[in-house]
């Protein structure tokens, strides 16, 4: 029996141990970048009560940016804006790239029948003040 517990306890100790995280990955640094949007794709009119697919394409800056999520914030009335999450490491083998655009998509259900207006982030202009790319998108009944 001890032989048994002992072997058991050997094994344990071993597959914890290969488990171990590596300490280089442990201390990666990384945060969260809003991306301005270059380019939106969606319906002229949204159908009420359907569900609805909106694309958004950004320019990734580098090879240390990864698409996250979607900033959606519901404004008061019909008003949407979006921006664009990055989650970015911190790292010297992050290389610039130059014409590399990403579309993502989210899905939008239309449960009101007046417009809305979608505010798209597009960046902050030289005042500092943030610049959106508006849509009025109709509802049909």
């Amino acid at each position: 029996m001890k032989k048994i517990l002992f072997l058991a306890l050997a094994i344990s100790f071993t597959l914890f141990n290969s488990c171990a995280v590596d300490d280089s990955v442990a201390n990666v640094q990384f945060q969260f970048e809003f991306i301005p949007v270059e380019e939106v794709q969606l319906p002229l009119a949204f159908n009420f009560g359907d569900t609805h697919t909106i694309s958004v394409t950004y320019k990734r800056p580098s090879t240390c940016h990864t698409f996250s999520n979607f900033e959606y914030i519901q404004q008061t009335g019909n008003v949407r804006t979006v921006a664009i999450v990055n989650f970015v490491t911190d790292g010297d083998d992050c290389e610039p790239l130059e014409d590399e655009f990403k579309t993502e998509t989210f899905s939008f259900s239309a449960l009101d029948s007046e417009p809305y207006t979608f505010k798209f982030w597009q960046g902050k202009d030289d005042e500092g003040e943030d610049t959106y790319l508006v849509f009025e998108v109709p509802v049909n009944n």
